[in-house]
């Protein structure tokens, strides 16, 4: 596996968050935005104008789709509604779901069951006679793993919605970090639909965001879409208004070389990729620090 070093990952941090757009050595298309508002008004209008394309060539929209950032739900819907754009020809697959130390679905109401947030703030704003078809939600369960393979596997994938987390992982695609069995590139590259254990890293970053540091309560397992399927699609976008945890993920995509250690770095291999990122995203400490001496 590729290893960063320290003296790399502190250049790369040290780029203010001006410069990263355009920027020279940037591996990644790359675009900023100022705040949970816009970035919220850019995914709702794209990928409405993604639908409506497909919609006036009578095509079916194909779609991977994320459970956050929660900035762009309520735009989506309003555009939808207002705009009269019909989602009757859109394939959603959800990329992710969390599950319990079984293997098993959480409860509905649970925080993290993606479903269930899913259908509240996506689903259920959207005026009934314009709505995505039930048939045409594709939901991951522990039960449904082959199945959810072969429809994605079926047809081209058009657009892939996304985010990342704090070590670059698209859907629940996490750095692996088991001391006994180790992945490289490729390996990451070719992962596909599965059942996994999630990180001890991964935990603790949702448990400061959601629960007050409480792990307890973070899903220790979940079923998610592979690499290759996210990264099938014609068009990959992945987006983040999180600040803090997402900061450094995002400089190793867009400076660094590809590596298993962040798996967001293969987006440096597909032809139509953007990652959007607000500007608490996109700054850095080490950027804003330039009295500090890390010793690197």
């Amino acid at each position: 596996m590729t290893t960063i070093t320290p003296k790399a990952l502190y250049a790369w941090c040290k780029i203010p968050y001006r410069e990263l757009e355009n920027h020279p050595q940037s591996r990644v298309p790359f675009r900023l935005c100022s705040d949970s508002d816009e970035m919220g008004q850019i995914m709702a209008r794209e990928l409405v104008d993604e639908i409506q394309a497909h919609n006036h060539g009578r095509e079916v929209t194909r779609a991977i789709i994320p459970c956050g950032p929660s900035c762009w739900y309520q735009p989506f819907a309003n555009l939808v509604n207002q705009e009269r754009v019909s989602l009757k020809n859109l394939e959603v697959f959800h990329m992710d779901e969390c599950l319990d130390w079984q293997g098993q679905e959480l409860p509905r109401k649970h925080p993290y069951n993606f479903r269930g947030t899913m259908e509240e703030v996506f689903y259920g704003p959207i005026a009934p006679e314009l709505a995505v078809p039930e048939e045409n939600r594709n939901w991951l369960t522990p039960n449904n793993v082959e199945e959810i393979r072969q429809k994605i596997w079926s047809a081209p994938i058009d657009i892939t919605y996304g985010g990342w987390g704090q070590d670059g992982h698209i859907a629940y695609n996490q750095a692996r970090r088991h001391p006994f069995s180790h992945v490289s590139v490729d390996d990451v590259r070719n992962s596909t639909v599965r059942i996994q254990e999630n990180n001890i890293d991964t935990i603790l970053a949702l448990a400061q965001r959601s629960f007050g540091t409480a792990y307890q309560f973070v899903p220790p397992m979940s079923v998610t879409l592979g690499v290759k399927e996210c990264l099938s699609a014609k068009k990959v976008r992945v987006f983040s208004d999180t600040g803090a945890w997402k900061q450094t993920a995002l400089r190793v995509a867009l400076f660094g070389p590809l590596t298993a250690e962040y798996p967001l770095t293969l987006l440096q291999e597909h032809p139509d990729a953007l990652i959007t990122a607000t500007i608490a995203t996109a700054s850095h400490p080490i950027s804003q620090h330039p009295e500090w001496d890390l010793g690197v």
